[in-house]
């Protein structure tokens, strides 16, 4: 799939070790993963390269219809396609969904860059389908940035 390329990052204080964790644990990711508005349950999990997870997304307010998968709700499928301790996740996603606007494979790279103070965490998400707004994505993504930060800088 070509489509375009969306990407948002984040300083978060944290150790990279910290946030692989937070990017690599199952239960981790259910929490601080959907962006504001959403919440997640992980229905599959198998952390090794080739392995992945589905997981569904469902909007708390039903009535917004805004669902990739049913009305309510996004369901992905990822595979992991690289797994670099304390350095790199990357992962094909594919969207359950009926509308071709949302087919094909995106890839979401989220890099961990250590700085003097810190680790600069950023996502890059290729291959984007064109059902999802660039708008909405980039909110979706600062939105689950906000809530990794949380989550490791409370832990």
């Amino acid at each position: 799939m070509t489509g375009r390329t969306d990407t948002a990052s984040r300083r978060i204080n944290a150790t990279p070790e910290a946030l692989y964790r937070a990017l690599t644990d199952a239960a981790a990711r259910v929490r601080w993963l959907p962006p504001a508005g959403m919440s997640a349950r992980m229905e599959r999990y198998d952390l090794k390269v080739g392995g992945g997870y589905r997981m569904v997304l469902t909007y708390d307010d039903p009535a917004g219809g805004a669902g990739k998968s049913t009305a309510d709700s996004d369901v992905v499928e990822a595979t992991f396609v690289e797994l670099a301790d304390g350095e790199r996740v990357v992962e094909a996603i594919e969207f359950e969904s009926d509308d071709p606007a949302f087919a094909g494979t995106m890839t979401m790279t989220w890099q961990l860059a250590p700085l003097a103070s810190g680790v600069e965490v950023s996502i890059v998400a290729s291959g984007v389908p064109t059902g999802i707004s660039p708008i909405d994505h980039a909110t979706g993504m600062q939105s689950s940035l906000a809530n990794l930060a949380a989550f490791v800088e409370s832990a």
